[in-house]
This record gives structure tokens, sequence and C-alpha cells, in this order.
């Protein structure tokens, strides 16, 4: 693990780890960030620049096991990560996983984070967590960790 540089800020080191990723990559992750950051004005971002993709987890304090959800980002797609997703009651099926704890939902746009399923999904988590990311006016943003080793962030290109 590389320690973070102190001269740059919590949001200009994230915007450096987007910029690693294509265009249309980048757009949606920003994108996907600023609704989060609209619909849970109160949560703590945690930043996790990892081996295989880029993960902001959002939940009410600094622990990354009090997280709820995570927007993260893959060379081809980005998910949002519902850190309880089994537990959660999901009638329309769109949540993807089989594992025993977390479920996402591939973002192939920003507005899938509009859907009413989605919402709702959303608000069931919060409410399950016992937590509310509602209380503060501005949540922090904190870079928690940098792998020193990362997969490519650009797709391979065909040859």
């Amino acid at each position: 693990m590389v320690n973070t540089v102190k001269t740059r800020s919590p949001r200009r080191q994230l915007d450096e780890f987007l910029k690693k990723y294509d265009p249309e990559i980048q757009k949606r992750a920003a994108q996907a960030l600023q609704i989060m950051r609209a619909r849970f004005p109160g949560a703590t971002q945690l930043v996790y620049d990892n081996y295989n993709a880029l993960a902001i987890g959002f939940g009410p304090t600094e622990r990354a096991s009090d997280a709820i959800f995570s927007i993260a980002a893959y060379p081809r797609w980005v998910s949002l990560f519902f850190l309880e997703g089994a537990s959660l009651p999901d009638p329309e099926k769109i949540l993807q996983g089989t594992g025993n704890v977390v479920r996402h939902v591939v973002l192939t746009s920003p507005e899938v984070l509009n859907s009413p399923a989605v919402r709702t999904l959303m608000k069931v988590a919060v409410k399950q967590s016992g937590h509310t990311l509602q209380d503060r006016t501005r949540g922090k943003l904190i870079i928690k960790s940098i792998s020193a080793k990362q997969r490519p962030r650009r797709p391979a290109r065909a040859k």
C-alpha cells in the first residue's frame, strides 16, 4: 500500500484516480458519485484505489464496516454495491451476485440510480443499517488506501 500524498486534497486525488479510466467510464462514475452525494449528503465517502477497481464507499462513519453502499469503477463498467445486499428484499430481481453478503447493480447509465427499484432498495438498505446519511449538510471524503499494484484501468485494445 502506498501512502497518500498530503499536498493534494482528497477530491483532487479522487479526480486523478478517475482520469485513469476511459472517458465514458470516468463520466459514468463521476455522475453516479454526484447522484449519491446529493441523495446522501451526510455520508462519509471512503475511497479505495484497489488492485481490481476504484471503490467509493458511502456510510455514516469512517469505518469501512459501517459502509452501506459503494460505487465501483472497473475498466468496462460501473456498479452500485449494496454491502448487505443479500438480506434485502428484491422483488424486481435487479440485484446481481451470489455471495453470502454483497449484491450489486451494474450502472449501464447513472440514471439507473434514479429508478424506482434502486431507490427503494437504497431506502431499505439505509433503514436496515440503523443509520442515517442525512444528518450533516456535507459529508467527508477520505482516501483510505491506494494499492501500489493495480490492474490496467482501461480495457485492452484489440490488435
